[in-house]
């Protein structure tokens, strides 16, 4: 092909020097044809395009090597077959052709299967508080100094771009209910419609077309907020393409230098900070005169007012222990000691574990998320202490007991004395009922005047709670005694004299 430095010099040979055609070909040491072709056609650039590529070598394979594409084009962006792969797949089989063969092929597939309507996309416009978006991300983060892996829960609302981002050890549904309702109060509101995709904690079964069948819980999530939910299409992320690109973005904003932070609680702290800033400072893509914050405000209007958040939870039946311990998500929590090898059911928040038998609240303690611990509720093992009060001293519930200041104190003297465990059992059971305040009272008083002792608190608590005395009745006028009384010893005197003692 004659390249564009040779056109040039042929034309202004021709045009600008004058010089025949014949002595153009011999100066160049290229064709006549080719010369009185550049001068004829007045074009600077000439191309050759195959119009059909021979695939000599490929031949029977190409059937084989169709599949092969059409197998990839249905598998997710990571797991696609690459030209190479399918080169050795080939390669395997009998093909003795060249890699590059494959590789023209693999390529004209591919633009051939572009060139129809389902390559080309209809950009989408969102009316004031329409819809949101949600999806999940995992980032790279340091929490408590323990490297881990993060996942974000994201949000974004379609008209105004504003997003909100909370992060989570766990991707279970009791982290969607949360992060909805941290979104739903950071937004204060939220839209008709929420789009997600196929996500295993909301659906349960994917039927035709946009139908799905919704799990219970997450049903009740959209109920309470008024949302109508709407899953995308099965490997068609471009239906929510706001919230991916979002992803990406919060990738490279925040999470490009690996962040520390002491909790998740400091985590999700600083992302909403961080989710004001960016809006604050970046312009709408479609309002350029405008940042994504002052179009949120002015969103925030049309977003349905929220009364109350989502209580969530996800319910397992657990089998209590001996040590009265039920286990979850490989870590252990006390439970009151009359379930002992009886069953409960553990609702499981983002935050915290609840134990409920026959409807009643039976424990409640901060989630953990790591492996093997152990929470003890020291109150738990109250009833196991009247039977067994040595168990005060070793057992593993009462290790790191914080007790307040007066009855620990109380606590540590009786642990000096004889029978001073049962008497300090005694004292707790009074907690349970007359209530902390009046037995901390007691034992303030106790440790003043230097007698601790079971049995001197537990009469002060009596003494406290007994009722004010009835005031006396009243005594009419007539009955009022109105001379004074005085003492009359000589009566007394009378009365010895009348007595007669026997002698021995």
């Amino acid at each position: 092909m004659i390249v564009v430095e040779t056109i040039a010099k042929i034309r202004r040979y021709h045009f600008v020097e004058g010089r025949k055609i014949k002595q153009i070909a011999r100066d160049l040491t290229i064709s006549r044809n080719t010369v009185r072709k550049v001068i004829r056609s007045n074009e600077t650039e000439h191309r050759y395009e195959r119009e059909e590529q021979p695939f000599p070598k490929l031949g029977e394979f190409t059937g084989r090597l169709d599949k092969l594409l059409q197998e990839s084009t249905t598998q997710p962006k990571g797991r696609k077959m690459t030209a190479q792969r399918m080169f050795e797949i080939l390669q395997g089989e009998g093909y003795q052709g060249a890699y590059d063969s494959v590789q023209r092929y693999a390529k004209s597939w591919r633009e051939n299967q572009g060139r129809g309507p389902g390559g080309c996309y209809i950009p989408l416009h969102f009316d004031p508080g329409d819809a949101y978006q949600f999806d999940w991300s995992h980032e790279k983060a340091i929490i408590d100094g323990i490297p881990q892996t993060v996942k974000l829960a994201h949000f974004r609302l379609c008209r105004s771009r504003m997003f909100f981002v909370a992060g989570y050890p766990r991707e279970s549904q009791e982290m969607v209910f949360d992060a909805h309702n941290k979104a739903f109060a950071f937004f204060q509101g939220t839209c008709r419609r929420g789009i997600y995709d196929n996500l295993k904690t909301a659906v349960n079964k994917i039927l035709r077309g946009k139908e799905r069948l919704f799990n219970s819980k997450f049903e009740q999530l959209c109920s309470h907020y008024l949302i109508e939910p709407v899953a995308c299409t099965p490997g068609a992320g471009w239906e929510k393409g706001q919230v991916e690109n979002q992803v990406g973005n919060v990738r490279k904003w925040l999470f490009t230098a690996r962040p520390r932070f002491k909790s998740f609680a400091e985590l999700n702290s600083w992302l909403s900070d961080q989710c004001i800033g960016i809006a604050k400072k970046r312009r709408h893509p479609e309002d350029r005169t405008r940042t994504i914050w002052e179009v949120f405000e002015q969103e925030r209007s049309s977003l349905i007012p929220v009364s109350s958040a989502f209580q969530g939870y996800s319910e397992t039946e657990c089998r209590v222990s001996s040590t009265c311990l039920v286990r979850y998500d490989r870590n252990h929590y006390s439970v009151e000691s009359k379930l002992a090898g009886k069953t409960a059911t553990i609702r499981a928040s983002a935050e915290r574990i609840k134990a409920v038998s026959n409807g009643m609240l039976i424990a409640d303690h901060p989630r953990q998320f790591g492996r093997d611990n152990v929470v003890y509720d020291p109150w738990h093992y109250l009833s196991v202490l009247e039977r067994k009060p040595g168990a005060l001293r070793n057992g593993a519930p009462f290790k790191q007991w914080n007790l307040p200041t007066f009855l620990s104190r109380v606590r540590i003297r009786l642990s000096r004395c004889q029978g001073g465990d049962r008497e300090f059992v005694g004292i707790l059971l009074a907690v349970q009922q007359h209530g902390m305040d009046i037995v901390e009272q007691a034992c303030r008083r106790a440790l003043s005047e230097g007698t601790v002792r079971g049995e001197v608190i537990l009469n002060i608590i009596a003494r406290s709670c007994d009722p004010l005395p009835i005031a006396g009745a009243l005594v009419p006028d007539a009955l009022s005694v109105t001379i004074e009384p005085t003492a009359d010893c000589s009566r007394y005197d009378a009365l010895r004299r009348e007595v007669h003692h026997g002698t021995p």
